[in-house]
């Protein structure tokens, strides 16, 4: 039986675009491979981990048979990178083996029946359904996806919040020692307001496959359950069932001392600095007085680092601690010429914003030093 036969990015683009979720190391053997399956002259590529399914497909023309079979997506997709760019191969299934033929090279790898393949289940009724453009999504995600939790016990962490409104779509996430808030503006037709809390690893994929183009994206939520849609694309993931912290409330109001600085000059001083923080803590000293905000690094070794940056500001002076990570994931992904970081007391949190922007809020709290 043969499922393709053509050029060999024909294939090796699909395979990749499903494989990001597959598992190197599952307890379900089944669940590292990619479900292949064509039906007259389209081939679908499936990839699954339980909890999100990626689908994809594509037109080919050459002679072939209809059918299906699983095969290792990480082998498959080493052995087409590993092939000339423009190689010509075929898939053939033979005695429950793949073959692999191009040219004078032959790779066998082993199959499990498609028929065990798990799939996510579609659920009930749409709860939300509106489309945005690729490019508007990944800027979205941009902006805070690097503040999500990573295996925290408060599970609903461990994922964004998706905020669905007539008039906006905002994203959230927080690991409980920042918060990252990003709104874009445009008409959603919901009809009333959703949210929905979309896993870390769903988000770090659909991140992953976007473009930076004005293609459309179709998001449709319902109970339990998110669909995202392009370019032949469809990721269905499973969502966090929990309660996501009341986020409004810990953005810092009244700031007693605001800065506004050239954020490249400020990611570039950070970098410099951390390179001298201590291996465990990454931890700066922020002290700001008049007309100076100057960063102090320091580690077990003895070694310091002191870095100065000219800001306009008169006031009551502020020596407060930070962990320069958390600094740099927000500077390194805005791409503003500036930034107005605003600071309360010593023992408080601070807030970094856009200037004449309210698009964009980035809580991060203090630390000891």
């Amino acid at each position: 039986m043969i499922l393709f036969s053509g050029k060999r990015d024909t294939l090796l683009r699909p395979l990749q675009a499903v494989s990001g979720i597959v598992e190197r190391r599952h307890t379900l053997p089944i669940l590292s491979n990619v479900l292949l399956q064509r039906k007259e002259n389209v081939v679908a590529l499936t990839a699954t981990d339980i909890e999100i399914q990626v689908d994809t497909s594509f037109a080919c023309d050459s002679p072939g048979d209809d059918g299906a079979v699983t095969v290792s997506a990480r082998k498959l997709q080493d052995i087409l990178r590993a092939l000339p760019d423009d190689a010509e191969l075929t898939l053939e299934v033979k005695d429950r083996r793949i073959q692999v033929r191009s040219g004078r090279s032959r790779f066998f790898l082993q199959s499990l029946a498609a028929e065990d393949f798990p799939r996510v289940n579609r659920s009930g009724a749409i709860t939300a359904k509106f489309k945005l453009t690729q490019a508007r999504l990944k800027r979205l995600f941009a902006l805070v996806q690097y503040a999500m939790a990573v295996q925290d016990i408060r599970y609903y962490l461990n994922g964004l919040l998706l905020v669905a409104e007539n008039e906006s779509l905002s994203a959230v996430a927080t690991d409980g020692h920042r918060l990252a808030v990003a709104v874009s503006s445009q008409t959603l037709s919901v009809r009333e307001k959703v949210e929905v809390i979309l896993p870390r690893k769903a988000v770090t994929e659909v991140f992953r496959l976007l473009g930076e183009v004005e293609e459309e994206v179709d998001v449709e939520l319902d109970v339990g359950q998110a669909r995202i849609s392009f370019d032949k694309i469809e990721l269905c993931s499973k969502l966090i069932d929990g309660r996501f912290p009341e986020y409004e409330r810990v953005i810092p109001s009244g700031a007693l001392r605001t800065v506004r600085v050239g954020r490249l000059q400020l990611l570039q001083t950070l970098q410099r600095a951390a390179i001298l923080t201590s291996e465990k803590f990454k931890g700066v000293r922020c002290v700001l007085s008049d007309g100076v905000l100057r960063i102090v690094s320091s580690n077990t070794e003895q070694e310091e680092a002191q870095e100065e940056l000219p800001v306009a500001f008169t006031g009551e002076a502020l020596d407060i601690g930070f962990n320069v990570t958390y600094l740099l994931d927000v500077l390194d992904n805005l791409d503003t010429e500036e930034v107005e970081w605003n600071f309360g007391a010593a023992n408080s949190s601070s807030l970094i914003t856009i200037p004449g922007r309210t698009d964009f809020k980035y809580v991060v709290m203090p630390m000891r030093i």
